[in-house]
C-alpha cells in the first residue's frame, strides 16, 4: 500500500541535501498520478503550505511537453513563502540549478470545485490576469528515470513564482494571441504565444480544476494564484541575473536573482 508521507519526507530530505538525485527508491515512490498527488499534499503539509497560496501547471505547451517528455499537463502547489510580487530580489544561491519560465498567471475571484468544468466556467472564476515568472529547479539527473508520478509529488520542478500587476480589462483582450517574451539581463532569450497553452490559457485552468492535484487539495480557492504554464522552455541560469517577462499589454514582471 502506498504511503504518501514516506514519499513526501524523502523528497523534502532530498531538497535539503541540495544535490541532484536519481529519484525515490522503488519501495516508496508513487506509482500513479493519483499517488503523486497524495504525496504532494503530504509534502505541502510538511512545509506548512495547506492551504496553498496557489498552483502551477507544467507542460501545458507542446514545447514544454516535448522538453519534459510528458504527454499532458501536470500540476503542483505553490507555498506562500515562494510567491513574490514583481521587482522581488531573491538569492541565486538559495536555488538548486535554477531556471526561469515565461508564464501566464491568474488570480481567482471565486472558488473552483475539484471537478470537470468548461473553459468558460473556469474563466468566470478568474479575477485578474497577469504576466508571471516561475523559478524552477533541475533537481534530477534523469527525468525519464524519475517518472511522472514522482515529478508530480515533487511539485513539477517548482521552486518559486513572481507575478506582475494585473492587466486592466483583461476580458477584452485576445488572450490566446498574447505574445510572451523573456529577457535575461536585458537580452531577449525566448518568446512564445499564449495559444500554445492547450490552445487557450483558460483550457489550462479548466484542466487543473479536474485534476488529481485539485482533488487532493479540495479544489481551487478564491485568492489563489494559478500559473497556467510557460510559453517557452526554461532558461537555465548559471549565474545571478535579472529576468523580465512581458505579455504586452499586460504589465511586465521582473525578478533579480543576486
Amino acid at each position: 500500500m502506498f504511503d504518501p508521507s514516506a514519499a513526501a519526507a524523502a523528497l523534502l530530505e532530498l531538497r535539503r541535501g541540495r544535490q541532484q538525485t536519481r529519484g525515490l527508491p522503488a519501495s516508496i515512490a508513487p506509482r500513479s498520478e493519483a499517488d503523486g498527488a497524495e504525496a504532494q499534499l503530504a509534502l505541502a503539509r510538511l512545509v506548512g503550505a495547506v492551504p496553498p497560496a496557489g498552483f502551477k501547471i507544467g507542460a501545458t505547451g507542446k514545447r514544454m511537453q516535448a522538453y519534459l517528455g510528458l504527454s499532458g499537463p501536470a500540476g503542483g502547489f505553490m507555498a506562500a513563502a515562494g510567491l513574490h510580487a514583481s521587482g522581488a530580489t531573491l538569492h541565486f544561491a538559495d536555488f538548486l540549478n535554477p531556471g526561469v519560465e515565461c508564464e501566464v498567471a491568474v488570480r481567482l475571484a471565486r472558488d473552483l470545485p475539484a471537478a470537470a468544468c468548461s473553459p468558460a466556467q473556469a474563466a468566470a472564476a478568474v479575477g485578474e490576469l497577469m504576466a508571471g515568472i516561475e523559478i524552477v529547479e533541475n533537481r534530477y539527473h534523469d527525468l525519464v528515470a524519475v517518472g511522472v508520478p514522482t515529478m508530480i509529488a515533487d511539485q513539477v520542478f517548482h521552486a518559486a513564482a513572481v507575478v506582475g500587476a494585473p492587466g486592466a480589462d483583461w476580458r477584452g483582450l485576445d488572450v490566446p494571441a498574447l505574445t510572451g517574451r523573456m529577457s535575461v539581463d536585458g537580452e531577449v532569450r525566448e518568446q512564445g504565444v499564449a495559444s500554445d497553452l492547450l490552445g487557450h490559457p483558460m483550457n489550462c485552468l479548466a484542466w487543473l480544476a479536474g485534476s488529481a492535484v485539485a482533488a487532493a487539495f479540495g479544489g481551487l480557492k478564491a485568492g489563489q494564484v494559478i500559473m497556467l504554464g510557460s510559453v517557452t522552455p526554461p532558461i537555465w541560469l548559471d549565474r545571478p541575473a535579472k529576468v523580465a517577462v512581458e505579455f504586452a499589454p499586460l504589465p511586465p514582471v521582473t525578478v533579480t536573482l543576486d
